[in-house]
């Protein structure tokens, strides 16, 4: 084991890396996708693309992490040999920043929400109605709480803080969904919305728009092009097999992705069932924020005193979806400070927790103007971009030979399999025209 901390076991990486690519993306914005871009046919593209876009992308960040070691500064440097790598590096660790800025604020929405059912369940109205106020002081207060739990996590290291409580989340967040999934579907109206969810409608299977809403949800959904994910691979053993491991996390994370859908789209169903309006003036079902902070606690509290615990089960479900993701993105800022730096560990997650909470508490006090444009700056424009640059490096840049002396690491074979035999091809000509592609429809 090196002093930079290598995953202890295989489940280990794979559960902390689902749980990196497993976050709200999936839980909030995978089926709020599903709502905007009717139903069934948007699942059915969005798995075909995670496999042929995301898949290879999640495969270079994997192949660069391991091969160098190295955070995402000196790992694309030392693939470049110049200070082209070190730019594109530098520009991850500003756009995971700024993800994390914006995603600390959600996370700390989801704890108030998981917090206010338990405010409810124990007569405290007050107290509960302040909880999903949309006060500054809550928003503060909250977010700096998500951030507080995402630094004790990261603090501990890679085997005692992110794998120690990747393999504790990921069972919970899977337990929580699938109670969920089984309550609802003992309601009425689950059936019409499982409908919806699963019979396609091919006719709307290649409209422009919903491929690149389904290329996007893929990208964002598995954490990709911001160094998440090469970190983690740069914790991984040598004597791993890679593609079967990056396997194994697409897998995870398209399933939870479908579970959610599960869970979400026919819960909308219920809802509209029990009276509550679930679609907007122009005919489509509610999503996105409206679709997790009005359309669902609506819904449960047409279900009396049961519902509060299921609006608690289901927050606390979104929470640990957010923290899950959360700490792999600390962690790519957090890595370059203690290894670049030389900054001791916990001195570094201080400082740079601190300075992107301090970011938060910006967007917060300017709302209106940079919640927004934060969120498009960096997963309409700077995502995509730096997804594009991997691909280049993993595809242009990278010698062949040594990709695949990395993959023969753990598979002594690799150069008579499959993978060997497309991927090198695939993620340097169809990935990067995929996604320019996908940026120039999002302009």
């Amino acid at each position: 084991m090196t002093s930079r901390g290598v995953f202890s076991s295989r489940l280990g990486f794979i559960l902390a890396a689902s749980g990196s690519a497993v976050g709200l993306g999936n839980v909030w914005g995978f089926p709020s996708q599903v709502a905007s871009n009717g139903g069934a046919a948007f699942v059915l593209m969005y798995l075909i693309l995670a496999f042929v876009l995301a898949y290879p992308v999640l495969m270079a960040e994997l192949l660069i992490g391991r091969a160098t070691e190295s955070n995402v500064v000196d790992a694309l440097g030392k693939i470049s040999r110049g200070r082209a790598g070190r730019v594109v590096g530098m520009w991850g660790i500003a756009t995971v920043s700024l993800i994390l800025a914006f995603y600390g604020i959600v996370g700390g929405w989801m704890l108030s929400y998981t917090l206010e059912a338990l405010a409810s369940l124990a007569g405290l109205d007050q107290l509960a109605n302040w909880l999903i106020s949309s006060s500054l002081s809550r928003n503060i207060l909250f977010c700096g709480l998500f951030m507080l739990l995402t630094v004790g996590i990261v603090s501990g290291g890679v085997v005692n803080g992110i794998e120690r409580w990747s393999v504790r989340l990921m069972p919970t967040l899977f337990a929580l969904m699938f109670l969920l999934f089984g309550y609802v579907m003992t309601q009425d109206g689950a059936m019409d919305g499982l409908r919806v969810y699963l019979l396609p409608d091919f006719s709307q299977a290649l409209n422009p728009d919903l491929l690149i809403s389904a290329m996007g949800q893929a990208f964002f959904s598995m954490s990709l092009g911001v160094g998440t994910m090469l970190i983690y691979g740069s914790y991984v053993s040598h004597k791993e097999n890679l593609p079967r491991l990056g396997a194994s996390v697409a897998l995870v994370d398209i399933g939870v992705a479908v579970l959610a859908g599960l869970l979400i789209i026919p819960s909308m169903y219920v809802a509209l069932h029990n009276g509550v309006e679930i679609f907007g003036e122009n005919g489509q079902l509610l999503a996105e924020d409206t679709l997790i902070f009005t359309v669902l606690p609506s819904l449960f509290t047409t279900m009396g005193a049961v519902g509060l615990v299921v609006a608690c089960a289901f927050f606390l479900l979104m929470s640990i979806a957010a923290l899950t993701s959360s700490i792999s993105m600390l962690e790519v800022p957090v890595s370059y400070v203690v290894e670049n730096r030389k900054v001791a560990r916990n001195k570094a997650v201080w400082i740079i927790a601190g300075i992107i909470f301090s970011i938060s508490v910006l967007i917060l006090l300017n709302f209106e103007t940079l919640f927004g444009f934060v969120i498009a700056l960096t997963t309409r424009y700077s995502q995509p971009l730096l997804g594009l640059m991997l691909c280049i490096f993993a595809g242009w840049i990278w010698h062949r030979n040594s990709i695949l002396a990395e993959l023969k690491k753990g598979d002594s074979a690799a150069e008579h399999s499959w993978f060997w035999r497309i991927w090198p091809w695939y993620v340097k000509f169809v990935c990067p025209v995929i996604i320019l592609l996908m940026f120039y429809r999002s302009l």
